[in-house]
């Protein structure tokens, strides 16, 4: 994985930052529909929502076929995906999302990142202080306030999310290079199938008000986007950087969480946005040829 293919090395920098704005927006908007919704309603409909346009993708795109083991790899990812998605979105649901999304992110940036580092070998230098550095963002930005210690934080959730999705980027990143909307389509398949059997056999509610519908489709669109795009910049660049970029997702989150709803942005979260930018204009220097 990780060739520069029609796009050239600078890309995994574009892929990797439209990757963690449509998962930071998605992840948000997923956790807000779920304080507002059942969480299984929500993730179901979002997820049948980026089924019909990944199919559609896939059509217009011409893609070859999965190969058996694309099919395994992206049945594998849709299992862990489903999981990573459910405690993600009820942790934001349930608990802070300045807490919940960059403590996933954190997990989420560090598993791939190592994994990435034994698939492919060490980064230049200049892009290894950026992925230090982006981790250290991260981090800062999950920092919470002695005073807003009030209420559950749902860290919880959030740990069990962020391994979820590191495990996630690893094995979808093991798929064929020429392959991207439709592994994307059969992840969620796997994860519709596994929601609604939630729902049915373990008698979950599930129910969207209406006036949501359309939201959570938004939402499942993004989503699906993302891991497109994460997807794009693996092909385009290392593992390890693809991973960290779009792990800048919790930047997104923390963000509109303190537009949207107030949430306070200290002074830990100002220093880590700012170090995340830093961070990627370290990686970015050190992708372009």
């Amino acid at each position: 994985m990780g060739e520069a293919g029609p796009f050239g090395p600078a890309s995994v920098v574009a892929f990797g930052l439209a990757s963690a704005l449509a998962w930071g927006i998605a992840d948000f908007g997923g956790g807000l529909a779920s304080r507002r919704a059942t969480l299984f309603g929500v993730v179901l409909v979002s997820q049948v929502a980026g089924l019909v346009v990944s199919i559609v993708l896939t059509i217009l795109s011409s893609e070859p076929l999965p190969a058996p083991v694309d099919i395994a790899w992206s049945a594998l990812s849709g299992v862990i995906g489903a999981a990573g998605v459910l405690a993600l979105y009820g942790g934001l649901a349930v608990g802070r999302m300045g807490v919940v999304a960059p403590v996933a992110g954190v997990l989420g940036a560090t598993v791939p990142v190592l994994a990435g580092i034994v698939l492919e070998g060490l980064p230049q230098p200049i892009v290894l202080a950026g992925i230090g550095l982006a981790i250290v963002a991260v981090v800062l930005v999950s920092r919470v306030a002695g005073g807003e210690g009030s209420g559950r934080s749902g860290i919880e959730l959030g740990l069990t999310a962020g391994l979820c999705i590191g495990l996630f980027n690893v094995t979808i990143s093991r798929i064929d290079e020429s392959l991207v909307f439709g592994p994307v389509s059969i992840v969620r398949m796997v994860v519709i199938v596994i929601v609604a059997g939630m729902i049915l056999v373990g008698r979950r509610p599930g129910t969207v008000p209406a006036r949501l519908l359309p939201a959570v489709a938004v939402i499942g669109v993004l989503d699906m986007l993302g891991v497109a795009a994460f997807l794009f910049a693996e092909q385009t660049g290392p593992l390890a950087v693809a991973s960290i970029l779009s792990s800048l997702y919790p930047v997104t989150t923390v963000l509109l969480a303190a537009i949207v709803l107030r949430e306070r942005v200290t002074r830990h979260h100002a220093v880590g946005i700012a170090a995340a930018a830093v961070a990627i204009l370290l990686i970015g220097a050190g992708s372009v040829p």
